[in-house]
């Protein structure tokens, strides 16, 4: 099986993202996060992920006559091949961005279910931005952007901290040849539009580290 079909399973892609942060999970914990799916089918998927060397087993306890295992993510087994990201479709892509969609809902519906929404005091949120930028211009925001997510990764829990979900998604649209002259009116904030419902100006909801299929 190639890493993208490994990964890009709906189901196996949400078990993923239930490690991200640097957790330590056992099954009957995932259980109560993964909603809907019967034991025997999480249970399977998850022997999948450890046998692919995707979830690593950290610790072993007995329980009832039965061994419990804690698992924990292996990122760097966590990522599709260079090779296989190469070779994948069009239909590849919307398939394995439909099942990035679906964790989305996922996380949006256990943070809606959990009871009073308050985006603001929450630091939820979701927002589109339109920027026009050269691939150099992409290159240095994507960086600066790394470097910002990466200085927090190794923040640890503690009692006044919130585990946040950041996901990112970067799509080049096509449009119409623009004029070297063109100046467009920007917004208040220096692009050049923004459609989305605005629930937070400067928050987003933290989303799976994977916002695409990881190189």
């Amino acid at each position: 099986m190639s890493s993208a079909d490994l990964l890009l399973h709906p189901l196996r892609l949400r078990i993923i993202q239930a490690f991200l942060g640097d957790r330590e999970l056992t099954t009957g914990q995932l259980r109560s996060e993964i909603d809907g799916v019967p034991p025997a089918t999480l249970y399977r998927q998850v022997a999948m992920l450890a046998k692919a060397g995707v979830l690593l087993v950290v610790g072993e306890r007995q329980v009832r006559g039965t061994v419990e295992r804690t698992y924990a993510l292996s990122t760097a087994d966590a990522q599709i091949s260079e090779e296989d990201l190469a070779n994948m479709t069009p239909e590849d892509h919307r398939r394995a961005f439909m099942a990035f969609l679906a964790g989305l809902l996922a996380d949006m519906d256990e943070y809606l279910d959990a009871g009073h929404v308050d985006l603001e005091v929450d630091g939820a949120g979701y927002r589109t931005v339109g920027l026009w930028l050269s691939r150099d211009e992409l290159a240095e925001m994507v960086a600066e952007i790394g470097a910002v997510v990466q200085s927090r990764t190794a923040n640890r829990p503690g009692p006044d901290r919130t585990r946040r979900m950041l996901s990112t998604v970067l799509i080049p649209v096509p449009t119409p040849d623009v004029p070297a002259d063109h100046t467009a009116d920007n917004t208040a904030d220096g692009t050049l539009d923004e459609t989305t419902p605005r629930p937070a100006r400067e928050k987003s909801r933290p989303a799976r580290e994977k916002s695409r299929p990881a190189r």
